[in-house]
């Protein structure tokens, strides 16, 4: 079982910055490869971000390329969003989601949190 908790969403201006939080349970955190979903009204959630358990390898959704970097700090068991350059179609709920030893690719995640707000204005 993994808990998820995602924090640092909020309201931000468009070309500001936000940087989400997603805190794990667990002390085998370093094995979950760990990603980022959104969520906006009335659309499918989408893919994010990811970054692989072993390595450090990132892949990002052609939406946020050059403007988001994942980490993560496995000693913290945390995973952050950093979020550049904001604009108001990045207005979302944001998921944080954890997969044991999942491949870079995968869609498909066991583990969810409950979601962050994230609200850009213009």
């Amino acid at each position: 079982q993994v808990q998820l908790v995602e924090s640092g969403g909020g309201l931000a201006q468009a070309g500001g910055s936000l940087r989400l939080s997603c805190a794990a349970s667990g002390r085998t955190f370093s094995d979950y490869t760990m990603a980022w979903f959104r969520q906006a009204p009335g659309k499918e959630r989408e893919f994010v971000a990811a970054i692989f358990w072993s390595g450090g390898s990132t892949t990002y959704a052609d939406s946020v390329k050059g403007r988001c970097t994942i980490s993560r700090d496995n000693f913290k068991n945390t995973v952050y969003l950093r979020m550049n350059s904001l604009k108001p179609e990045d207005t979302a709920v944001y998921y944080c989601a954890a997969d044991f030893r999942a491949g870079l690719r995968s869609l498909t995640y066991a583990y969810w949190g409950q979601g962050t707000q994230v609200t850009v204005s213009s």
